[in-house]
Parts: C-alpha cells; structure tokens; sequence
C-alpha cells in the first residue's frame, strides 16, 4: 500500500474476516492519511474420504458462494455420507451426489436429489432455496474453467436443474464451461488440492 517505515497505524474500522478495514498513519508529524485494505478469510476446504483414498478440494466460496453453499450445507447435514459415484468415465470425469446411489446396483442411481428446502449463503447471510426437486438457481458469475481436477455442477441441460450431483474432472473439459460456445453449461465450484490421483483412480 506504499506505507513507508516507520509510521504507526491504527485500526479505525472493521474486525470481522470480510470487512475493509482503515488504517490511518499516527506519526511522524505528516497530515494522517489512510491506507484501505481486505482481510479475505480463506475458503473451506472439503475432505472426501473414498474406498480409493482421500480427496481434498477447495470449495470456491468467494467465487460461487450459492452454489458452494449448497455443497457445504449438504456436506455437513450428512446428504453425502455412504453414496458411490454412480457414474465413472475413465479420461472425463466421476459423478456423485445421488442419494439413489447409496445402493449402488440401484437403477435409479443418477436421478436423485435433496429435497425442496432452503440454505444459508455463507457470504451473504442470506437464505437461499432449493426448488423443483432439490435445485437451486444456476449461478454464472465466476469464469473458472473445467479444466482437470475442478469440481463442477451436474445437470440435465435444463435451466437451474442442478441440485446436489457434481463431478470431478480428470481432464481439461473446456467444451462444458458454461461460457463456451456448446450446449453444455456446468459451473466449477472448486478444485481438488491433494489427492487428485483418487479421481483418476476412481475413474
């Protein structure tokens, strides 16, 4: 922020994790002035314990907070304990998030969801809904890729028709972002940190 030695500052506002805080310079016999600057609380990080090893993944709070919401209300009510991947593509992707799956020779693996209900927005406080079977509204704002080891949206192609199945890519799948130029529009929510290898395993 250009500070330069020797000047004291003291906090005028702001003591959450997500608030801006001012700091004004108390010395050295200058007019004060104020340096403006963001205290960013990491984001969650979300640990998968498979058959096959441990996932780590960062959940993209700060960039989807709707979507990683979601993912971290249904992660800690337990929604995700004991379902398999119903569906594994080896050099694509592995889907999960079906609670059909929790059997998983089930015919109807794949076609489940949460039910309708509602969840806090961790970034905004504020109550969002899951609607029409367990979705919730599709959120395009953030630009990351589905490049390999992302976590993304599953969805039937349909409008705000995601709900509580992603998937982890084990390669650069370009051609899902929901910004290319494809029918396919899958926003990535996070991005596997340790164990990347698990997925391909998996896959």
């Amino acid at each position: 922020a250009g500070v330069r030695p020797g000047y004291v500052f003291q906090t005028l506002q702001g003591s959450d994790a997500y608030d801006i805080s001012k700091l004004k310079a108390l010395t050295k016999g200058e007019e004060p002035y104020e340096v403006t600057f963001g205290m960013v609380q990491g984001n969650p990080v979300a640990v998968m314990e498979t058959s096959m090893g441990e996932i780590e993944a960062e959940i993209f709070l700060d960039r989807v907070p709707r979507t990683a919401s979601n993912f971290i209300d249904l992660a800690k009510t337990g929604f995700y304990d004991g379902v398999h991947f119903h569906r594994v593509i080896p050099n694509f992707m592995v889907q999960f998030g079906c609670p059909n799956a929790r059997d998983p020779f089930s015919p109807y693996a794949g076609t489940g969801g949460p039910e309708d209900g509602s969840f806090t927005n961790l970034a905004t406080d504020q109550p969002e809904k899951r609607f029409n079977g367990g979705n919730i509204q599709d959120e395009f704002i953030s630009d990351d890729s589905n490049s390999a080891g992302t976590l993304s949206m599953a969805n039937t192609g349909q409008a705000n028709s995601g709900g509580s199945q992603f998937f982890i890519n084990v390669k650069d799948n370009t051609f899902l972002d929901w910004f290319s130029r494809g029918d396919s529009r899958h926003p990535v929510f996070g991005k596997v940190i340790k164990g990347y290898d698990t997925a391909v395993k998996i896959s």
